[in-house]
């Protein structure tokens, strides 16, 4: 199948399609910043209720992380080409559900939608840069893609706030899923005609039982990480997340029995005997963890501990965004030469700008904005090194006809641990303020996000050993 694909489109055209599917990647990546900016003047628009308003961004993860498998592996059975139409076509039809939503529960409803649709939609990206780059040109195109993530969080930061402030045609918050209409509908059209064609895999189709199965693991266990706050951590909470991790298992031994029976499982099974591959989806897991509770983490406490107003605040993340651009188009090249070691010392330079951001906040009783920008700055540049080229180093050892799916189980580690980091040290962070004060839960915070940085970093040198190996 790859080579039927590399024949089909020449060296330049495929930076076209590469273009395609980033520009794709970037609104998903806008989308999950600015709708977080908007929430308090939907929760007031709505008259939603604070549980309503964190289902609109908890449904949203559950739903692509417990569907992105599935997505992954339905781009290997039909062609990424399709299932990638048919992602941005779901993904542009559900955000213009959701600007058009009359209520806190509709809203919920049409993030449940937003989020499955994304679960097709987010796959064919990397599954895409897998399949057409794999020659010397591999690094730079994943160094593009690294520069579009940093580029939707900078975007997403600075476009909610303006298009909520604006309130074009009235639409107020509304215009923050509205833009996603034109933008998806462009892709289509040119993913339609540029995109090449995959062709379908014959005598093959989804393993619907997997897919049922991992959905129910998947969701019993992120479910209680994203609510626990709001019940207290409850007992049961606890229960379903065995029980999620208990259904995880048997999900294993479907999968195998589905294998032996000459069906095709949901995940690739190979997969699981690839131990470089393996060790990537820790280093992704711990890298992840330590990442969307990182900007969390940072903005309650300027809000609620220093009190810096919100536009100031998100203003603050600005050179973070451009420093993680910057080292995005680094890493490419120093990732070509270097391999793994790149992504090393982007976790030795994340490490070195959390240490930065404590001894600024130790020593300073009211650290600026621009002060806390300007440490950030360290932390952004590591960050770019490891995260722009982290999913190509993982997925470099992953045959083709497999890249759909394991493409599909990055994305699912991701998620969980963006989920897991965001309840758990979120979590952290308020029971140390109401304890003591919104400083000392920003500094435990930030121990821990050094703890799992430099876990990430032991996976990602002991993913090196098992790639030298191999």
């Amino acid at each position: 199948m790859h080579q039927t694909v590399t024949k089909q489109i020449d060296s330049s055209r495929r930076w076209w399609v590469l273009g395609i599917v980033v520009a794709a990647q970037f609104m998903f990546g806008v989308d999950a910043f600015i709708v977080n900016v908007a929430i308090p003047t939907i929760a007031v628009d709505l008259h939603a209720t604070p549980a309503q308003i964190e289902s609109v961004i908890a449904i949203y993860l559950i739903a692509y992380a417990t569907l992105v498998v599935t997505g992954g592996r339905l781009g290997d059975i039909h062609g990424t080409k399709n299932v990638f139409l048919a992602g941005v076509l779901g993904f542009t039809l559900t955000s213009l559900w959701c600007g058009l939503a009359q209520s806190g529960a509709e809203l919920i409803i049409a993030r449940l939608a937003q989020g499955a649709t994304a679960a097709l939609m987010v796959p064919q990206v990397l599954a895409t840069l897998h399949l057409l780059f794999t020659d010397g040109q591999r690094n730079r195109a994943f160094a593009v893609y690294g520069i579009v993530l940093g580029l939707a969080g900078a975007a997403g930061f600075l476009l909610g706030g303006l298009l909520v402030t604006l309130d074009l045609a009235g639409t107020g918050w509304r215009s923050v899923f509205f833009v996603n209409v034109p933008s998806g509908l462009v892709i289509a059209g040119a993913a339609w005609r540029i995109m090449p064609s995959v062709p379908r895999r014959a005598g093959t189709k989804l393993d619907i039982k997997g897919s049922v199965v991992l959905f129910a693991g998947l969701l019993c266990l992120i479910g209680p990480l994203l609510f626990g706050h709001d019940v207290g951590w409850a007992p049961w909470l606890w229960a379903a997340m065995a029980i999620g991790g208990v259904i995880l298992a048997l999900f294993l031994k479907l999968e195998h029995a589905v294998g032996r029976a000459g069906g095709m499982p949901l995940i690739d099974l190979t997969l699981l005997a690839d131990a470089a591959f393996l060790r990537g989806l820790g280093a992704a897991f711990f890298f992840f963890v330590a990442n969307l509770s990182f900007y969390l983490v940072m903005t309650l406490f300027m809000q609620r501990g220093l009190k810096i107003p919100p536009l100031e605040a998100g203003m603050a993340f600005i050179p973070l965004a451009f420093a993680f651009i910057v080292a995005s188009r680094h890493s490419g090249v120093r990732a070509r030469h270097r391999g793994t070691k790149v992504l090393i010392e982007g976790c030795a330079l994340q490490i070195a700008g959390l240490a930065a951001l404590a001894l600024v906040v130790v020593d300073l009783d009211a650290p600026t904005p621009i002060g806390l920008a300007l440490t950030m700055i360290i932390f952004g540049y590591g960050q770019g090194l490891v995260m722009a080229p982290l999913s190509g180093a993982v997925l470099s050892t992953v045959k083709p006809v497999a890249a759909g799916s394991a493409s599909g189980m990055y994305g699912t580690i991701a998620q969980i641990g963006n989920a897991a980091g965001v309840a758990a040290i979120g979590a952290l962070f308020f029971a140390l303020e109401a304890l003591q004060s919104p400083r000392a839960g920003f500094l435990v915070s930030l121990a821990l996000f050094v703890t799992l940085i430099m876990i990430c970093a032991a996976f990602l040198a002991w993913m090196r050993r098992a790639s030298a190996r191999s």
